[in-house]
């Protein structure tokens, strides 16, 4: 699931899409890059977050996943770039 794109279905946030860059056994971890930065994520709990998926932004799931570094603009854009394709 990371690197993939996530709305919030709960909370003050509900609505809110956002990034999964960590995962655990009960928790995500989710950046917008804007409000919720890579150092310090989201935690949301799985049942509260809708994964979205189409429209996934390739080379950004694939430098999350390497653990390569990642920027909160990169995040940020490719958010704005989904929310322009609905």
């Amino acid at each position: 699931m990371i690197g993939m794109f996530a709305i919030s279905c709960a909370g003050h946030d509900n609505g809110q899409m956002y990034v999964i860059i960590k995962e655990d056994a009960d928790f995500v971890y989710l950046a917008d890059g804007k409000n919720k930065k890579l150092d310090n994520p989201k935690r949301k709990k799985r049942k509260h977050i809708q994964l979205v998926k189409a429209g996934t932004n390739e080379a950004l799931e694939q430098k999350l996943k390497e653990g390569m570094t990642v920027y909160d603009e990169e995040i940020k854009r490719a958010i704005k770039l989904r929310m322009n394709h609905e």
